[in-house]
């Protein structure tokens, strides 16, 4: 049976990805080692366990109702649509989540190097660079630098590593080897890998003060399929990337880019594009959470940064015109409290709010891309599968 096409009186959606922001581990995170009982990962449960959570707007938005969470109540009356959203996609990485929230299912993982870089990608890479590199090792990247920092400084040598992640990292001084040299290193890294991030990780400072700056690029894959960016940009909609959402896409369907050095930053840029109307998607990933707090085991830090982002989130409400609604989501899980510094396999928060939402539960969505075919109906009046369009908003 055709299910009509109902116009929509929604002309623009703004996508707010808390990134690692998780609501529990999923059923299949045992295959990821992100399980075990009681003890499997939630990064927001168990950050509002050890130090409480204190998010009155979220709260108000039905933040509560979606997973058991110490200081946010599930309020009788929310505000706001709320659910959540398990991966259908293999991986629990930063391209596969913001892919799959864009409508692009992996079947397959994207590579990983569990035993550390491989000794043939090692000298194939130091071959074309034309000197060393350093580490070539699974590890952290704070912790990395405090290793080979000196050496590194001394040498001229890169210093290589990866994660659980798809992901090929390349650490180098500002000052000693420079931005232009690292970005050019990352460049060969990209052409020569099928990795989904090959990362630029500047830092300055000396033994006992290294610090990592927010010069760190993203060299991305391309999606391999047509994404919710690719059909807004082609209808000729904008879509506007605030924060790495053009690098993880690798700049495919993105109309206008902000890059930003902070979740302040992307806060801020989100606001002043909210202050004028516009017509299309602006899709903001605030990176602090993931980067700054949950690879580092910082719960304090985290919990405060969902503070602030909640506080500075009332102000967004109240600049949503009546053709405008904001959903907050994650891409993935990087749990403080949990075993290890990766990324955690859990489900993502759904919230939805503005000034025509219908509040109510969207209860346990199949798949992150629910989100980019609810966006498609709201604004290309085109219906896929899983949109939770009509439960969110009058059609």
């Amino acid at each position: 049976m055709n299910i009509p096409v109902v116009s929509s009186p929604i002309n623009r959606v703004f996508v707010i990805v808390l990134d690692s922001a998780g609501v529990g581990f999923l059923p299949d995170a045992g295959e990821y080692g992100d399980s075990g009982g009681d003890l499997g990962a939630n990064t927001l449960g168990h950050i509002g366990d050890a130090v409480g959570l204190t998010v009155p707007v979220m709260e108000s938005l039905g933040l509560g109702h979606i997973t058991p969470i110490r200081g946010v109540a599930p309020v009788a009356s929310p505000r706001g649509a709320w659910g959540k959203a398990a991966s259908r996609s293999k991986g629990k990485d930063t391209s596969t989540g913001h892919w799959e929230i864009a409508g692009v299912i992996m079947d397959k993982a994207l590579p990983t190097f569990p035993k550390g870089i491989p000794p043939e990608i090692v000298q194939a890479f130091e071959a074309r660079i034309g000197r060393k590199t350093l580490a070539n090792s699974i590890a952290s990247g704070t912790q990395i630098i405090e290793e080979y920092g000196e050496e590194h400084v001394r040498t001229g040598f890169p210093i290589v590593y990866t994660s659980a992640d798809s992901v090929f990292q390349i650490a180098a001084h500002e000052e000693a080897v420079g931005l232009d040299l690292l970005y050019e290193w990352c460049h060969i890294a990209r052409e020569m890998l099928d990795v989904g991030r090959v990362i630029a990780r500047p830092f300055i400072g000396g033994p006992g003060n290294w610090q990592r700056t927010a010069n760190r690029h993203d060299y991305s894959l391309q999606p391999p399929g047509t994404t919710i960016l690719d059909r807004l940009s082609a209808a000729g909609q904008d879509v506007v990337s605030v924060g790495k959402i053009s690098d993880i896409f690798a700049g495919r369907g993105v109309t206008a880019s902000h890059p930003i050095k902070s979740n302040d930053e992307g806060i801020a840029t989100t606001l002043r594009l909210a202050q004028t109307p516009g017509r299309g998607m602006v899709f903001t990933n605030l990176v602090d959470f993931d980067m700054k707090y949950g690879h580092r085991r910082d719960v304090v830090g985290y919990q405060q940064a969902l503070q602030s982002f909640d506080a500075q989130l009332a102000t967004l409400l109240s600049l949503l015109r009546d053709d405008e609604l904001v959903i907050i989501t994650a891409d993935h899980g990087c749990d403080p409290i949990f075993k290890g510094t990766d990324h955690t396999r859990e489900y993502i928060p759904v919230l939805v709010a503005g000034p025509r939402v219908v509040p109510g539960d969207l209860g346990v969505r199949a798949s992150f891309g629910d989100i980019a075919a609810t966006i498609a109906e709201l604004l290309l009046n085109e219906r896929d599968a899983g949109s939770f369009a009509r439960d969110v908003v009058r059609l």
